[in-house]
């Protein structure tokens, strides 16, 4: 086990990152541990970890109690494993126990970059309308009660008033999530809600805050308790926060910070002007794909992916729907070779190592198909391209929602958080075109397609009568 090679005493945040959740762990904090580790001219960098959430509570206990120090495991494609102990968490803060410390780090000059891995729906983006939505109860206390806040909005805002009055100067906000033009994303929720909350916060950050689009990818798992145990054996360690990861990362950062940045570089990040084709290439294979393969596996009795990446039937569906469907539309970035990229794909869903949770693929597919499917599906509708695994991964979902049991007869529950009542209404309807209003839908008018929706109710009717796999079966060869 590899200890970090560097003097933690003397690294300081310079970054407060919000969503101490297991992907940061293995992402943002493996790579700036690693460049602690080559260069001492960077422990000005170290990540203080601000958690909102009641939930969070267990993570942040066990952090606490370890002083921000935790094991990653990095898994092989080959079956080697490699632990290192990570030492670039420098402190952990709860909203629900100290919520003006996590304010005071925001003020603070010493914090030049607040990152966040907040979801895909965490950025309160109306799915049909893409505006940011001031509605919900959380955002509208945050609007009118600036010195208790509950969201990330209401956090940040606060701090950054503090932070303007104290002339601390500017500050980056570079989103981590899976979501195309993350940057662009996280720059219309916030600067919407500064605008609405103080419109001279607003005007100040114009000027003083920059929102960089980045790719992320690393498949992470979540670590249940027998995970923990496991690698606690493996590892002859007492970790109450371990993280288990693939041996694959990646991430790719628009160079636009106003306050400097960590020299990311020398640990493998790459920087560019211009990070869409890296963005659409990422989004668009390994998210969709994953996207693609988890409701027909899960309702095949399948939980973990590697076992399901056992199935050559699901193997050439994932192999169909890359070629067929996707590589149209993506064109290559730099000197990555595509069919290199998405071979490693295939390799990186099969290991066993990682076995990442169905389950976890599955969440919040409300939230995941406006970013990874539909996009695609909107150009292939104009197109007059083959509809036929779209068409068959939409009634499956239909299916995963609409009736909870899989096909061995498996009661299972939907974890659905942004779900509207419109939604449920929907899933809830006999009537199989309702569903092809769901909000995931609104950015394409599927309904308008009469051999979508031809392909989409046939595919309904044999999921019922004959089971996902055999109904798979069909469009395969």
């Amino acid at each position: 086990m590899k200890h970090f090679g560097y003097d933690r005493k003397s690294v300081k945040p310079g970054i407060l990152h919000f969503g101490v959740g297991n992907f940061h762990r293995a992402h943002q904090e493996a790579y700036t541990d690693a460049l602690m580790s080559i260069d001492a001219c960077q422990y000005g960098w170290g990540i203080a970890g601000a958690m909102l959430l009641p939930s969070d509570e267990r993570l942040y206990r066990a952090l606490k109690e370890q002083n921000g120090e935790y094991t990653l495991t990095i898994c092989g494609r080959d079956g080697y494993e490699e632990t290192r102990v990570i030492g670039s968490l420098t402190d952990v803060v709860w909203a629900q126990e100290d919520p003006e410390s996590i304010i005071n780090l925001v003020a603070d000059g010493d914090i030049r970059i607040i990152s966040m891995t907040i979801t895909e729906g965490g950025y309160n983006i109306d799915k049909e309308s893409g505006a940011f939505m001031t509605g919900s109860s959380q955002i509208a206390h945050d609007l009118v009660n600036r010195q208790k806040p509950k969201t990330v909005f209401g956090f940040i805002a606060e701090g950054l008033r503090r932070r303007r009055e104290n002339g601390a100067g500017g500050v980056t906000l570079l989103s981590c999530d899976n979501l195309q033009h993350n940057g662009d994303t996280a720059r219309k929720a916030f600067m919407s809600f500064f605008k609405a909350q103080d419109n001279e916060l607003a005007v100040w950050a114009e000027e003083n805050v920059s929102f960089p689009n980045s790719m992320v990818d690393r498949i992470t798992p979540a670590t249940l308790a027998t995970d923990i145990e496991r690698l606690n054996r493996r590892n002859g360690t007492a970790d109450k926060a371990p993280v288990y990861c693939e041996d694959f990362i990646q991430w790719v950062i628009e160079d636009k910070f106003v306050a400097g940045r960590p020299e990311w570089e020398k640990a493998g990040v790459e920087f560019t002007d211009d990070v869409t084709a890296y963005e659409n290439m990422k989004l668009s294979l390994l998210n969709a794909s994953h996207t693609l393969l988890s409701y027909p596996a899960f309702l095949s009795g399948y939980r973990k992916v590697d076992e399901a990446m056992r199935d050559s039937r699901i193997v050439k569906f994932v192999k169909d729907f890359m070629d067929k469907d996707v590589t149209p539309y993506v064109p290559a970035p730099g000197s990555v070779n595509l069919e290199e990229y998405k071979r490693t794909l295939i390799e990186r869903f099969g290991n066993s190592s990682v076995s990442d949770q169905i389950a976890r693929l599955c969440f919040d597919g409300i939230s995941k198909f406006p970013v990874y499917i539909v996009p695609n599906l909107g150009k292939m509708l104009a197109d007059g391209k083959d509809l036929v695994r779209m068409a068959f991964l939409t009634a499956v979902y239909r299916d995963y929602l609409k009736y909870h049991r899989d096909d061995n007869g498996n009661v299972f529950e939907v974890s659905e958080p942004w779900l509207t009542e419109e939604d449920r209404r929907n899933i809830a309807s006999d009537t199989e075109e309702d569903f092809l209003g769901l909000s995931a839908f609104k950015g394409v008018a599927l309904k308008e397609s009469e051999v979508f929706t031809d392909l989409y109710k046939t595919f309904c009717g044999r999921l019922r009568r004959e089971g996902t796999m055999s109904t798979l079966e069909s469009i395969i060869q």
